[in-house]
């Protein structure tokens, strides 16, 4: 198939300089994909906030759209309308908004408890001058209570002012098809994008799935662990895999695509290319 429909791409922003020049390689490698934005993660706690911003602003300057995560978790109120105001002098006009995670150590949630909060507080302060995104979770977050709970929360957020949700990554394009009926059954219409994480390797895969909550179908974790230390064999079939998944959501009316990177362009055009 020809891929019709836009793809984004995500980054976590680099610590070291070497780090920040191997990112703009990357942004170069992937813009050939021409994608609707590129998306930059924020740390627990606002961690990462200058490598955030930084990150944004390098790309930005290579005249690329580029979107800040932002999360509320721990963060004031009168913070997060400076960040807000300081992102719209650089004329930065998209945002991911997120809840995200307490940093250990950290004593309470602060003044914005929810994404809903947050989506709010933008709409409130800037208007419309954002297009927010939020998270969408299709297996549910790990931290709700039962699925319908998550499913109100998802809600709540998108009537507080979201235009897109974007996915938690995921293997079964069934569960993506079920959450959009949900939510369409809830009066959300608005976008849901698939988030789309590529397979290069066995160990951070179920690393990072045993810690989101993301199921790996059992005949693809059996099939990696097959393949030992054979990474040739590992990046073959994961990227049939994901490809097979992209095919898939393309026919159930996923709007666009976005990629998780880890900051790295051949494993996305790869699956790109497959399509």
């Amino acid at each position: 198939m020809t891929l019709s429909i836009p793809v984004s791409f995500e980054f976590f922003p680099p610590k070291t300089a070497e780090g920040e020049e191997k990112l703009m390689h990357t942004v170069t490698q992937l813009a050939t994909r021409n994608p609707e934005f590129f998306s930059v993660t924020y740390g627990a706690g606002g961690s990462t906030q200058a490598g955030t911003f930084n990150a944004v602003a390098n790309i930005r300057s290579k005249g690329f759209e580029a979107a800040p995560h932002l999360s509320c978790v721990g963060a004031t109120r009168a913070n997060t309308l400076n960040i807000l105001d300081e992102l719209k002098a650089q004329g930065v006009n998209r945002i991911v908004a997120l809840r995200g995670d307490l940093p250990s150590g950290m004593g309470g949630m602060g003044e914005l408890a929810h994404a809903s909060d947050l989506v709010s507080l933008i709409r409130e302060h800037s208007g419309d001058w954002f297009h927010i995104s939020v998270a969408a979770y299709p297996e549910y977050h790990p931290q709700a209570r039962t699925p319908q709970d998550d499913l109100k929360h998802f809600v709540n957020k998108m009537q507080a002012g979201a235009n897109t949700a974007i996915t938690q990554y995921f293997y079964n394009a069934d569960a993506y098809a079920r959450f959009v009926e949900d939510v369409r059954a809830k009066g959300v219409n608005a976008p849901i994008i698939p988030g789309i994480m590529p397979i290069t390797n066995y160990n951070r895969l179920a690393r990072f799935s045993e810690t989101c909550g993301a199921e790996i179908p059992r005949w693809v974790l059996l099939k990696l662990a097959s393949f030992g230390d054979d990474a040739e064999s590992i990046k073959a079939f994961g990227q049939e895999v994901v490809a097979q998944l992209c095919e898939r959501l393309v026919q159930l009316g996923a709007p666009s695509l976005h990629f998780y990177t880890l900051n790295q362009a051949e494993p996305s055009l790869g699956v790109l290319g497959q399509l």
